[in-house]
Parts: C-alpha cells; sequence; structure tokens
C-alpha cells in the first residue's frame, strides 16, 4: 500500500502546534486545498471528522476516526468511509530545542488496482504534495503572532 512521510520544524512550543493540529474543524481557514472539516463527535480523547479537500480541484470527501494521545503530542486518524478504501496515518510533535519537529504520514489506497498502476507515481505526488501542504500551512498558523501570543498566556 502506497505510504507517503512528510516532516517540517516549527518555531512553536509543541504542546501549542499539537494542540492547533487537534482543532481541524479550523483547518479550511489556513489551509486552501482543505474546503471543509466538521466535527460529527467530539470525546475527550478523540474525534469524528467529515472532510472535503480538493485534489487537482477534483473533490474528495471521507470520514475520519481522530484519536488524541495528550502525553505522546500524537494523533492517529483512520478512514471510517469515504471516497478512499483505505486513509491512515499520524501526526507526531517532537520538542526539539526551540522548534517542533512535526510528522505527517499518510497511508493510502483508492480502491482502484488500474488506476494506482497507470497513476500511481502521480497519485503519490499529489497525496505527498497535499501532505506538505498542510504542514506548510500549520507551521505558517502556528508562528501567526496571534497564535504565539495566545500560546504564551496559556503557559
Amino acid at each position: 500500500m502506497p505510504f507517503v512521510k512528510c516532516a517540517i520544524d516549527v518555531t512553536a512550543a509543541a504542546s501549542a502546534v499539537y494542540e492547533l493540529a487537534k482543532e481541524q474543524e479550523r483547518f479550511p481557514e489556513f489551509m486552501p486545498d482543505v474546503e471543509t472539516v466538521v466535527v460529527l463527535e467530539r470525546h475527550p480523547d478523540r474525534v469524528v471528522t467529515r472532510w472535503k479537500t480538493l485534489v487537482e480541484d477534483a473533490p474528495i470527501e471521507w470520514t475520519e476516526d481522530d484519536r488524541f494521545d495528550d502525553a505522546a503530542l500524537r494523533i492517529d486518524y483512520a478512514l471510517i468511509e469515504g471516497d478512499l478504501d483505505t486513509f491512515e496515518g499520524a501526526w507526531t510533535f517532537e520538542q526539539r530545542g526551540d522548534v517542533t519537529h512535526v510528522v505527517l504520514t499518510v497511508e493510502y489506497d483508492f480502491g482502484v488496482p488500474t488506476l494506482a498502476e497507470l497513476i500511481g507515481p502521480t497519485l503519490e505526488k499529489k497525496v505527498r504534495e497535499n501532505a506538505e501542504m498542510m504542514l506548510v500551512a500549520l507551521k505558517r498558523e502556528a508562528e501567526s503572532p496571534t497564535v504565539l501570543q495566545s500560546a504564551r498566556g496559556t503557559r
């Protein structure tokens, strides 16, 4: 099954970046390819969300289960239903001095073997570009003066 791993360093506290990533309903505010994220269920350690994104101007929709491990600063997500057969992975947040090293992994399967054979490399490139776009947008938001000031106020 195809697997993508991307990483970025963010100049902010790991706990603040993790908390921002847990606010997935805010992603459309600062992630251009994310059209909507609707929280369907909210629990102390997890949420169920409905996503609509654009990949090459084509909408892709799915529902996922996101599990939060506050002690490990980790979010695991897995597809419940949607336009893909498999879509799962994790966000991890590791404090390294003054920066947070954020890693996003994605394991995916569009469920059409012929499609994977024909455009597999292009599909992987698009999934990687989308993951990198999410990381860059998270970094930009986490490093924004408003978020940094808010994070300082909660310490």
